[in-house]
């Protein structure tokens, strides 16, 4: 502050003077500002009358418009600012809204310049209401929307082809599924077959296969696998072990040399942490003379005994022990058993999900003795009603049943079937 020769006096009296000179300027600024900042706010401000017609409007909706002030304050109503698309949502939502609620807040609409472009913005009214509590006018704040809805297009665009691209990965999905175990199965004369697959990943690709498919000499070929993991990963393995199976058996359908040719080619794959390995059991079917029926050769490799449920209501295992896991050792050995099927019998072939699979919330797993208990109840059967009622098994597990799970029986019908 100034110091005036003269003494405190002079001093007190300039510094009064000039704290009024401060707060007059500042008064000022503040009016000024006020209207300043209607007039150019960074929204549209417009008032109406309660029949519609336009009272005000600020500077920055006629810039956005492209009218001038003349050409809207009482010959122009704001609905004729809208689009016609506009107009009607207007006049029968947004009006009769407007007056039963008092205000209506940020409705999405579209305004027409006066060269015809559209603006599209977001709308809030309130009604203003005079001393008695009568409707007066109609104060509305428009917001240029223009940036969210190329935003909002962006989005719908990113999520169409996102919607794209998931229908693509999943028709990519189906296709390498086909390739992984057959859609049907052939019919084996003589026979009936049944199959089941419960996909454990989203992308419905797994490490489960199996197939049944004819060799030479009227005889079949079937095997039941289950790869380490599951996924679209699991699924590679999956593919390389079906056609190694299907090849090695049509060279030579002894079953241990089929997978001990199977396991010659998992050994020379490119390993990563841990080498690709599943588990297998590979059958030879072959038609029986007389009262009909099979005889069949099992080797197994590591896999879950197949289930032989009897046409007199018994029901076991077929041990195939010593089997070990295909593709961890190069000079893996694989036991076999051998099998008559006749009438009225069924061999089940089966993937760990089902016994693995947890039965409450302590993790209790079903297991071996609950599914042979579950099969000696269900003998005698045949293929198809084996596999409808395991399938209503493996529903009933829920969340319990976390890993892919493939089911695939052979029976024999009654005699005079």
């Amino acid at each position: 502050m100034t110091v005036f020769p003269g003494g405190d006096e002079a001093n007190e009296s300039w510094a009064a003077g000039d704290r009024d000179q401060e707060q007059l300027p500042f008064s000022a600024l503040l009016e000024d500002s006020a209207e300043d900042l209607y007039e150019n706010a960074p929204c549209g401000y417009v008032s109406t009358l309660m029949d519609g017609r336009i009272a005000k409007v600020n500077g920055t909706l006629l810039k956005w418009l492209g009218y001038r002030r003349e050409d809207l304050i009482g010959h122009k109503q704001f609905s004729d600012l809208l689009t016609i698309g506009g107009r009607l949502y207007h006049e029968t939502h947004f009006s009769p809204l407007l007056r039963m609620q008092g205000e209506v807040n940020g409705i999405a609409l579209e305004l027409k310049t006066a060269n015809g472009s559209r603006l599209p913005v977001l709308v809030t009214s309130t009604i203003k209401q005079d001393s008695d509590g009568e409707p007066l006018l109609v104060r509305t704040t428009l917001l240029d929307a223009q940036d969210r809805r190329t935003y909002e297009r962006e989005l719908l665009r990113a999520r169409e082809q996102a919607e794209r691209e998931r229908e693509r990965v999943q028709r990519l999905a189906e296709t390498l599924q086909r390739t992984l175990i057959p859609p049907t199965l052939q019919p084996v004369p003589g026979s009936d077959v049944a199959a089941h697959y419960h996909f454990a990943s989203s992308d419905e690709v797994g490490g489960d296969f199996y197939d049944l498919f004819p060799l030479a000499a009227g005889r079949w070929g079937f095997f039941m696998g289950d790869v380490r993991g599951k996924g679209a990963d699991a699924a590679v393995v999956t593919s390389l072990a079906r056609y190694t199976l299907r090849a090695a058996a049509v060279s030579d359908p002894v079953p241990a040399r089929v997978l001990a040719n199977l396991n010659t080619a998992l050994n020379q794959q490119p390993q990563e942490d841990e080498p690709p390995f599943c588990t297998v059991i590979f059958g030879l079917l072959t038609p029986q003379g007389g009262d009909g029926g099979f005889h069949i050769v099992l080797a197994g490799g590591g896999h879950p005994p197949a289930l032989l449920l009897r046409a007199d209501g018994s029901a076991d295992h077929v041990p195939t022990p010593g089997g070990q896991l295909v593709g961890v050792v190069p000079d893996a050995q694989f036991a076999t058993a051998t099998v008559s099927l006749g009438p009225g019998d069924t061999l089940l072939l089966y993937t760990d999900g089902l016994t693995e699979a947890r039965t409450s919330d302590s993790g209790e797993r079903y297991g071996d003795d609950a599914l042979l208990d579950f099969a000696r109840v269900l003998a005698p059967t045949s293929a198809p009603e084996a596999v409808e009622a395991l399938t209503v098994l493996l529903d009933s597990f829920g969340e319990g049943l976390d890993d892919d799970t493939a089911l695939l029986a052979i029976s024999v019908p009654p005699a005079g079937r």
